[in-house]
């Protein structure tokens, strides 16, 4: 439920168009909602300013399209990560409206336009094409919990003059993900140019010796640039969630 939600309840019962036996039932399942296979937060958004957001990877179909329905029927905007292909075509045959979003592996149901929070930009900076699912799901993320977005792609420290010739958009930019696998040092060399906060994004792209990822979480871990923060390998959605907390007004 979210805070929009919860005033319009509330005036109306202020104003007599409700009933307080209807507000109860519709603050029956308030503030969680036992679905069987989960305990489904309809409060988080009141607590966090975040709604409750399905991580997909693991679950059933079925899992996920319950509780999908019991978000659905507080009006939230839904966002599910890490969702395959294949069972988001499942569940778009439950929720028509839904999308799928290919290049983040996500899927989006939106009931309401998202509130805007941000009081400036949040891009994304991927080091290079590989990056690009990590990336876009840290987009996505931003732009679902109401954010202005913009992205830069394949700027890593291989050609480092990619990256410089896009100086304006750093520059105006308020908060930076960067995402990059292999040593992770795109990170570092952003942090060294702009004003502004920067949340690394280790992806598991790279050779063997990359470790899946490990290699890059380390590089940025022990970056020289202030005002470097890291998040879990391939956590684009976390970065995004973070940025979100920071741009916020």
């Amino acid at each position: 439920m979210t805070l929009e939600k919860l005033k319009e309840l509330l005036d109306s019962v202020k104003h007599g168009t409700l009933e307080v036996e209807e507000a109860l039932e519709d603050l029956r399942n308030f503030p969680f909602q036992d679905v069987g296979c989960a305990q489904v937060d309809h409060h988080r958004e009141l607590r966090q300013g975040m709604p409750e957001v399905i991580f997909g990877e693991g679950k059933t179909v079925p899992q996920i399209i319950r509780i999908m329905t019991a978000m659905a029927g507080k009006g939230s905007n839904i966002l599910v990560t890490r969702l395959l292909a294949d069972k988001a075509k499942e569940v778009e045959h439950a929720f028509p409206a839904a999308n799928y979003h290919d290049e983040a592996r996500c899927l989006t149901l939106q009931q309401h336009p998202p509130v805007a929070r941000g009081r400036g930009t949040i891009l994304v900076v991927s080091a290079g094409t590989s990056d690009i699912p990590v990336a876009a799901e840290a987009l996505l993320t931003a732009s679902f919990l109401g954010n202005e977005t913009s992205h830069v792609y394949d700027v890593g420290v291989a050609g480092i003059h990619r990256l410089l010739a896009r100086r304006d958009q750093l520059d105006a930019a308020s908060v930076i993900i960067v995402v990059a696998g292999m040593e992770g040092a795109l990170p570092s060399v952003v942090g060294g140019l702009v004003d502004k906060p920067v949340i690394a994004v280790p992806t598991s792209i790279g050779y063997g010796a990359s470790f899946g990822g490990i290699a890059a979480l380390l590089g940025m871990l022990n970056s020289c640039a202030a005002g470097v923060t890291v998040v879990n390998i391939d956590n684009g959605f976390g970065a995004a969630c973070a940025a979100s907390l920071i741009n916020r007004v």
